[in-house]
């Protein structure tokens, strides 16, 4: 029986969520690097952050996003305790540690909505919390927008349908994630972060560990990107996504902040 648990529940459409596509409308931006990776460095294993027994892989993927900024904006790697794994999969999907199971999973945009308004636990008992400036939906089809945003902001924060043969029963998951014809049933959708890409495919982030997924298998799998704009990240000489100004990301987040 495999110890990686899933969690990501099918997307939503929420109105409120910006699309980068339409900020970027008529704009022509200059081309992503050829390739970026910004696990280089990183330690061998990141941790699971409990997603080998529940189903918070949407928080999960945000607490191995603050590995990436702090490492490399900051110069030290910062893990926060599994504890405040498990209080934001209960503050932001509901999880409730006193019933048996995985728990309920979590939506994508219900998540980075939570995150921009009220924060992920950091810190011993999460005492702080850490809010995120801005999230822009990025359509999966762009791959040069995917491209640009991973550069720009260090990570991507993704969710895809997991076909079944990344999931072996007993068995490591393959190193890398391609297109098969066999193995294909779907097991369920999966949020990870994406920290580098190059021309065979992206740099994920999952369970701890490390994985290329080939840009077939990206455009088969995956459903749903998000760009994540950090004030730490940024303030340690990180970028905004395609150039976009901090204010004006901001500024389109005032309706989910009113909604919240």
């Amino acid at each position: 029986m495999s110890t990686k648990k899933l969690g990501r529940l099918p997307r939503v459409h929420n109105p409120r969520v910006p699309h980068l596509s339409a900020l970027l409308s008529g704009q022509t931006l200059p081309p992503p690097p050829a390739s970026v990776d910004y696990t280089a460095g990183l330690p061998a294993n990141l941790g699971v952050m409990l997603n080998d027994r529940l189903g918070d892989c949407t928080c999960a993927a945000f607490y191995h996003a603050l590995q990436v900024w702090s490492a490399k904006a900051q110069g030290a790697i910062q893990t926060q305790p599994d504890v405040d794994v498990e209080q934001l999969y209960i503050q932001a999907c509901g999880y409730n540690p006193n019933e048996p199971g995985e728990g309920p999973g979590g939506i994508e945009q219900n998540v980075l909505t939570y995150l921009l308004n009220t924060g992920a636990p950091v810190g011993p008992d999460g005492q702080s919390r850490h809010k995120i400036a801005a999230f822009v939906e990025v359509d999966p089809r762009n791959t040069v927008d995917v491209k640009t945003v991973i550069a720009d902001c260090g990570v991507a924060y993704i969710g895809f349908q997991v076909p079944e043969f990344i999931l072996p029963p007993d068995q490591p998951s393959p190193a890398i994630w391609d297109v098969q014809t066999s193995d294909t049933t779907i097991k369920g959708g999966h949020a990870v972060v994406l920290a580098g890409y190059d021309d065979n495919g992206v740099r994920v982030i999952s369970w701890g560990n490390y994985y290329t997924m080939t840009w077939a298998f990206f455009a088969q799998y995956v459903d749903e990107v998000y760009a994540i704009v950090d004030t730490s990240w940024i303030e340690n000489g990180g970028t905004t996504p395609a150039g976009l100004t901090l204010a004006q990301l901001e500024s389109q987040m005032a309706a989910l902040k009113e909604a919240a």
